[in-house]
């Protein structure tokens, strides 16, 4: 499955707002899709999150790797989630907290995860 293709079914997720695929070596974004938020300033943003995990857990000594990472706003959920064979490259999703049923999403995401080819 293309990014493109991948991002369509991530929307399609109840509550689903946008989407976007990106190299958190850059912060740039691969792919995106939705609306609600400027998704370039969060993919940004977000690069600085997962870099900042990663950093931690090796000055912790944790030999481990992250399924995914829930920041839970008044009004949203932002999923990030590294994509396992694909090292520095993660989805994003945002979704709106009223609306969304967070474990079926995450679910959801990690499914289209192990399918999307860059």
């Amino acid at each position: 499955m293309n990014i493109n293709s991948a991002l369509d079914d991530i929307l399609k997720i109840d509550g689903a707002q946008c989407a976007a695929v990106v190299d958190s070596g850059s912060g740039m974004m691969l792919g995106n899709a939705g609306s609600g938020m400027d998704i370039e300033v969060a993919a940004a943003g977000n690069t600085e999150v997962v870099r900042a995990k990663l950093k931690t857990m090796k000055a912790l000594g944790i030999d481990d790797a992250i399924e995914d990472m829930l920041i839970t706003l008044g009004t949203a959920y932002h999923i990030i989630r590294p994509m396992a064979r694909y090292e520095g490259i993660f989805v994003y999703v945002v979704l709106d907290k009223a609306r969304a049923n967070l474990a079926l999403a995450r679910r959801k995401i990690a499914d289209i995860e192990k399918v999307v080819e860059i």
